[in-house]
């Protein structure tokens, strides 16, 4: 299958004009509706059904039996990314021109599905598997907008497999690992705005006939790949009433191979330019405690970990014969310099009667974006999360959960980039990112 030089599935893209703004980077969290209702606080000390071991492998040993659990989450983003375009060169006067770069509204909504299953072997043994999605991302704009030379178009879809199992050690220890096989596919483009058709009449003749038009594809990236990891956990249940869990997933090295296309890399020529670009998926981990205060209440947390720091910038290989314009060896696409980041969550789960449960929680979420290199790719910014969530007991073997969540980035998220325009000027955007998210899951679980 012929690939397009991929920029990375989870990287939520080069030069895209917004992000998802529920997890920090381009992480999606939702891998459950059950954990959405408590805001995923104890996720690594919780076994509702098969779908705890997307967070914590060891928790399969609470599962009795066989069991299924299935679901989905949708994700109504309200992204806004506002500021000015400001255009600079000498070939246009002293003071640079102004124009509003306002890109409204522009992440899609999604659903994230999920699948589970989990098989107990014995007393000691249990085995899993787990289909979910850990990082995803749509957005776009027309070709022609004034911020279109930062990004129009991106699409990311991942998809991971995760093969478990777990062992009980004792009746207070269990340890449990998995591999992770993570697929990824996405589309990027960025190309010429408008503006450039109003500006040529004030060039001289020779440098506006070197202009595309507007709208002309700038760079275009399209491509698929398989990484691979793994995932280690254990759990200590302190007594009946209080547990522990503990869980590390690592980190997940693609080094992605294909073709550039786009007037920057090619002159407008049909050219077939192979190139590569190699990036690590950052390693996460959890702690979480699950406290059983009453016979029908109970209280939970997690704090989380992510290692962004590894995502510092995107780099891009041309070995092939074809180089692009200029006999390019490599092009450093994007900076990032993405710092780690920490989420704090707290939830509770009260059983009503016999047949309903409801959960609540709330979570910081914190960037991983510093101000001095925050940019239109990833406007990321600290979080809140509020949810909640019941469950309804349907049948012996049939449990329905639902959730309702919404985020809100809190704080100012400036944002300052530049990018060159053919190398006749440069291109600057101002301003900052802002927006809100609400979430809807259902999940149902069976026991077989």
């Amino acid at each position: 299958m012929q690939k397009r030089l991929l920029t990375l599935a989870v990287t939520a893209a080069l030069l895209s004009t917004t992000t998802q703004v529920h997890a920090a980077g381009f992480q999606l969290a939702e891998y459950s509706a059950t954990g959405l209702g408590r805001a995923f606080a104890g996720e690594a000390a919780i076994a509702d059904n098969a779908s705890v071991q997307g967070r914590n492998p060891a928790m399969l040993t609470y599962l009795e039996g066989r069991q299924l659990s299935a679901g989905g989450i949708y994700v109504m983003p309200n992204v806004d990314v506002k500021g000015d375009v400001s255009l600079s060169s000498p070939l246009l006067g002293p003071n640079p021109i102004v124009m509003n770069g306002d890109a409204i509204d522009v992440a899609d909504d999604a659903l994230v599905p999920n699948f589970y299953y989990s098989n107990q072997l014995n007393d000691q043994w249990t085995w899993g598997l787990a289909v979910n999605s850990n990082y995803g991302l749509s957005t776009e704009l027309p070709k022609t907008h004034a911020a279109a030379i930062f990004g129009n178009k991106t699409a990311v879809t991942t998809v991971e497999f995760n093969p478990n199992i777990a062992y009980r050690v004792n009746d207070a220890v269990s340890v449990g690992g998995g591999v992770r096989i993570v697929y990824g596919e996405g589309e990027i483009g960025a190309s010429l705005p408008g503006w450039v058709d109003s500006i040529k009449p004030s060039l001289p003749a020779q440098v506006s006939a070197m202009l595309p038009p507007g709208g002309t594809e700038l760079k275009s990236m399209k491509g698929d790949d398989i990484g691979y990891g793994w995932q280690l956990g254990t759990s200590w249940q302190i007594n009946p009433a209080n547990r522990v869990g503990l869980a590390y997933h690592s980190g997940v090295k693609f080094e992605l191979d294909g073709h550039a296309s786009g007037v920057i890399y090619d002159g407008g020529q049909n050219l077939s330019i192979e190139g590569y670009i190699p990036l690590e998926l950052p390693a996460f981990a959890e702690l979480s405690s699950y406290h059983q205060l009453t016979d029908n209440w109970a209280m939970h947390a997690s704090v989380n970990w992510t290692d962004w720091s590894v995502f510092d910038q995107l780099v891009a290989y041309f070995p092939g014969e074809v180089k692009p314009k200029g006999g390019l060896e490599s092009d450093l696409v994007k900076e990032e310099n993405f710092e780690d980041n920490w989420r704090f969550a707290l939830g509770t789960t009260y059983q009503v009667n016999n047949e309903w449960l409801v959960r609540a929680g709330v979570a910081l979420d914190k960037t991983a974006a510093a101000d001095e290199w925050r940019t239109t790719t990833i406007p990321d910014s600290d979080r809140l999360w509020f949810s909640v969530g019941a469950g309804y007991q349907a049948t012996k073997n049939l449990n329905v959960d639902f959730a309702l969540t919404y985020i809100r980035a809190t704080g100012d998220a400036p944002i300052n980039e530049q990018q060159n325009l053919l190398n006749l000027a440069t291109v600057s955007f101002n301003g900052e990112a802002s927006g809100d998210v609400w979430l809807a899951g259902i999940q149902m679980s069976y026991k077989m």
